[in-house]
């Protein structure tokens, strides 16, 4: 290990694997100019390490400096809000359909019923597997564009939350795939209508696992329970962080 500069606390370290002084992890080397200072030989090559771990770490923990009571108090208020429906969700059962009857449901429905029409030209299973797709794509695509293009955090928590959230939105309708008890767009009924109309009847069946049908719902909603419980943890760390910094001013 060669001499390097600290990406993150720019000491000078000596054949360091890890930082005397900050502790962050080094693993990716670039070689960058020639150091001009006392402390480093002008002969001696300066080399930055910054890991791919330290990167999604400050990606996925960036606090802004600016914070504010008033910004942590209604991010609180978020907070508090994705706890209790958490709370009421993971402690319903899948068959109460709790999850279709809350205002998030209303929020997702346009969104699965828009991915029916984006992915028609693909044919009929993706025609049927869209409308699912359409509820995960969207708040996929509202995480990628706050964490990664707006550097906030705590906003791509809020999505990755919502996206665990759909794995138990959609339980009960792959729950209901043989049953066909749900009441669907149009006031129709899995039982009653042609066979495709009901999303989740269409796709287990052709591909095999109609009679899997309870199963794979209590693994989607076992699969979103711990991404929202991870979402929960995420947001809570960084409102913690911005209370101290709103404090510290």
């Amino acid at each position: 290990m060669k001499n390097m500069i600290c990406p993150k606390c720019g000491q000078f370290q000596e054949k360091a694997i890890a930082c005397n002084s900050c502790g962050v992890i080094v693993a990716k080397v670039k070689k960058t100019s020639v150091a001009s200072s006392s402390t480093v030989g002008a002969d001696t090559p300066v080399y930055i390490y910054d890991s791919f771990a330290s990167k999604v770490k400050q990606r996925l923990f960036h606090v802004s400096e600016k914070e504010d009571y008033v910004s942590v108090f209604f991010r609180g208020l978020v907070l508090l809000g994705m706890m209790y429906l958490s709370f009421r969700l993971m402690t319903s059962s899948i068959a109460s359909n709790y999850a279709g009857e809350i205002f998030l449901h209303s929020i997702n429905l346009p969104f699965h019923e828009a991915g029916h029409v984006v992915f028609r030209p693909f044919g009929s299973f993706m025609t049927s597997l869209g409308g699912t797709l359409g509820q995960f794509i969207i708040p996929a695509l509202c995480f990628y564009a706050l964490l990664v293009k707006n550097a906030n955090p705590f906003g791509a928590a809020v999505c990755f939350w919502w996206f665990a959230e759909n794995f138990l939105d959609i339980a009960p309708y792959i729950n209901d795939a043989r049953a066909g008890d749900l009441p669907l767009i149009g006031g129709n009924y899995g039982h009653s209508s042609p066979y495709g109309f009901h999303d989740w009847e269409y796709l287990l069946t052709e591909i095999g696992l109609i009679q899997h049908d309870q199963t794979i719902a209590s693994f989607s909603y076992f699969i979103g329970s711990v991404l929202m419980v991870v979402a929960l943890i995420w947001a809570g760390l960084l409102l913690f962080e911005q209370y101290k910094i709103a404090a510290d001013k």
